[in-house]
């Protein structure tokens, strides 16, 4: 390599470097999270088949697209689950007349796409688990409380082993698939 193409290229690291590696133009990400959340967890017939525990997290685009809207996406890891008797998570679509029973436990995790709608992001908004543990709780202290959002991609996946594999999906990820039943 010439001293020249040594230069230009310390040069450009450095303007990596400088720039915090971000591609100009890209917008800014910030991150929220980990938050320890609980929540019941809905089937398609609308009962709650099962609690879910797990940790959430944000990621926000905190630039405005050119309509105004905000996109973030919220994650879900490190979940758990432990079932309600009742119609199972499919019953009503994948799985007609499907039951499972209290006590099947398994793993969870998944992601929403979200866009938020008539608010302005706060980078200066504090979260923590009592005002960022849900979606909506999200939305109002971040983007204020005239925000509102909709959901228009998920992905949740469910393994209960040898009782099941559920995936409640939105169509543009396949929609859902699968079902978990059964006894403990």
């Amino acid at each position: 390599m010439t001293h020249f193409g040594r230069v230009t290229l310390a040069c450009a690291a450095a303007a990596l470097l400088i720039g915090g590696g971000r591609a100009a133009g890209a917008p800014e990400v910030r991150h929220y999270g980990p938050f320890h959340s609980t929540s019941p967890d809905s089937g398609t017939c609308g009962n709650f088949w099962a609690n879910d525990t797990f940790d959430r997290f944000f990621r926000v685009k905190t630039t405005p697209n050119a309509d105004g809207t905000f996109d973030v996406t919220e994650q879900f890891k490190d979940g758990s689950f432990v079932t309600d008797a009742g119609p199972s998570p499919g019953s009503c679509d994948t799985n007609p007349g499907g039951f499972v029973a209290a006590g099947v436990t398994g793993r969870m995790e998944g992601s929403f796409t979200i866009v938020v709608t008539g608010g302005t992001y706060d980078p200066a908004a504090v979260c923590d688990e009592a005002s960022c543990g849900t979606t909506a709780g999200f939305v109002a202290t971040v983007f204020g409380p005239d925000a509102r959002y909709d959901v228009p991609t998920f992905l949740l996946h469910y393994n209960a082993r040898t009782n099941g594999d559920w995936k409640n999906a939105s169509a543009d990820r396949g929609g859902n698939r699968g079902d978990i039943t059964g006894t403990p």
